[in-house]
């Protein structure tokens, strides 16, 4: 995908690659984490461009909102997944590191709006 908005861009690519990493969790048979990682990954993104096409700044600042939480519930299961050993690798770590790094940038956006007010 091709965008000037970083979020915008990162939470679509972070999306692709937990589609790729929940088809290979669906491989080993692990269908419950793959189902709830690949919907809470998938998520981030929708949300994303919802607060963009967002009809104020409330309702942008509301959907970004919920793609901070479904952020950080994909760190959750991402971490799980880790741990428990289901997968390893540079992989699920490079999808940690991904997942940290959207949070951040949603943080520093929801910050800002919130000095700026609403």
């Amino acid at each position: 995908m091709r965008s000037d908005n970083l979020i915008q861009q990162k939470s679509y690519n972070f999306a692709l690659n937990i589609i790729k990493l929940a088809q290979k969790l669906k491989e080993a048979t692990h269908f419950e984490i793959s189902s709830q990682v690949l919907r809470s990954g998938t998520s981030i993104g929708a949300n994303v461009e919802e607060a963009i096409g967002g009809q104020s700044r409330k309702d942008f600042y509301a959907k970004l909102s919920i793609a901070y939480k479904e952020a950080r519930e994909s760190h959750y299961w991402l971490r799980l997944i880790k741990d428990s050993g289901l997968y390893n690798g540079d992989e699920i770590n490079n999808r940690i590191e991904e997942c940290e790094e959207i949070l951040k940038i949603i943080t520093a956006i929801l910050n800002k709006i919130k000095q700026n007010g609403f």
